[in-house]
């Protein structure tokens, strides 16, 4: 038994050591493995730095000419989410300069638009945007309706005190219920904060199935996936074989592990309420699971390209899947459940509650028990892949 498993260590070390030098000297798993995680928040950081949509160029229509329109234009263009760039003296010259992108919306004041206020009659004002591009659009929509509605107040407040009213009376009964939004975990409604920590995640599943899968791929071309086991082991016992490229896989990506998630959140100021128990409960069998997964597909592919090239058309139904575009609640049962195929699908929803809100442990135990769970399934997975591959590479040497 004590030399079974000193031939087990001795197995488990030397494939661990093959694999570190096969990364090592492989160019492009380097580049898959670590600058991919450099270069991709770095560049999504950037491209997100400033968080929010502000100063939209629009264009605003007034046809109506009076006092009223002016202020009312002069409240749009005093918000933060819009920039008044143009004042075309019709609908046909403000729709030239939205079909030329010059301006991405376009605000509409009507004739008698003063007349109707005066009148103690409702006015309308129209908003043109494109709702094609949808932070375009909610950012237009939400300056006007922001602007109106300051406006509109202040008329109706005037009113109740040209009735005798005290101006505190007129707020009170123009807003007899004052509502107080407290925006938690993400107080700009950035998208910087929004989108990256969840995508820093999937970027660390991806990078490691492409560079796994590369590697799988480049050892089948050069005849290097053909490994022997010890006759001190039992035929076929291949466990030391995958538990050392394994934790090859896995040294590396706790560096990277510490590179996306202190160094990256630090730069960009991204929220961070972490305690380290529930992160490392989730980490740890969060990257066993996806390097289990990854040394079991890579014994799928016969060259080094095809790793990619199934890896990157996976990617969109990944950060699809995640919840992250699309709330998990409005997807297809159906289409959830294969979902947890992945693991990308519990952890990110899960890691966003540790490190933007905080949660603890607790909060999180059937994810913790989820992905150890999947974790020793692709361990399974992953060794009778092996183990048919070690049957495969005998009956080739007979």
């Amino acid at each position: 038994m004590s030399n079974y498993i000193k031939t087990g260590l001795i197995l488990t070390m030397q494939a661990f050591k093959d694999e570190l030098r096969a990364i090592f000297k492989d160019t492009g798993a380097l580049l898959i493995l670590f600058l991919a995680l450099i270069i991709y928040p770095v560049i999504y950081g950037i491209a997100y730095k400033k968080e929010v949509l502000r100063e939209l160029p629009v264009a605003v229509v007034d046809l109506d000419r009076t006092s009223s329109g002016r202020l009312l234009m002069r409240m749009i263009d005093a918000t933060e989410e819009m920039h008044v760039v143009s004042r075309p003296a019709s609908m046909a010259e403000a729709e030239q300069l939205f079909y030329r992108s010059e301006v991405n919306g376009v605000i509409l004041i009507p004739s008698g638009f003063e007349r109707s206020l005066m009148k103690g009659e409702q006015a309308t004002v129209s908003i043109y945007s494109d709702a094609g591009y949808f932070l375009m659009y909610k950012q237009t929509l939400s300056g006007t309706m922001q602007s109106a509605g300051f406006f509109g107040a202040g008329v109706e407040i005037k009113r109740y005190m040209a009735k005798g009213y005290t101006p505190e009376q007129a707020f009170v009964m123009r807003d007899p219920v004052s509502l107080k939004a407290v925006t938690l975990y993400n107080p700009s409604g950035g998208y910087n904060t929004f989108i990256m920590p969840g995508l820093l995640i999937v970027l660390v599943q991806q990078t490691l199935l492409i560079g796994i899968g590369l590697l799988g791929g480049t050892g089948k071309e050069q005849g290097r996936a053909k490994f022997a086991v010890p006759r001190s082991l039992k035929p076929g016992g291949v466990v030391p074989v995958v538990a050392g490229k394994a934790g090859a896989y896995f040294a590396l990506y706790t560096v990277n592990i510490i590179i996306t998630q202190v160094w990256v959140y630090h730069w960009f100021n991204l929220p961070h309420l972490t305690h380290l128990t529930p992160a490392l409960a989730l980490a740890v069998p969060f990257l066993l699971a996806v390097i289990f997964l990854g040394l079991a597909l890579s014994t799928l592919f016969a060259r080094r390209e095809h790793s990619i090239l199934f890896v990157v058309f996976l990617s969109p139904i990944v950060l699809f899947l995640t919840g992250l575009s699309w709330p998990t609640a409005a997807i297809p049962s159906w289409l959830n459940a294969m979902a947890h195929i992945l693991p990308t699908t519990v952890m990110v929803p899960a890691w966003l509650r540790v490190r933007t809100m905080g949660a603890e442990l607790r909060h999180i135990e059937g994810d913790v028990v989820f992905l150890i769970v999947q974790a020793v399934i692709y361990f399974a997975l992953a060794v009778a892949f092996y183990y048919r591959a070690s049957r495969k590479n005998r009956m080739d040497s007979k």
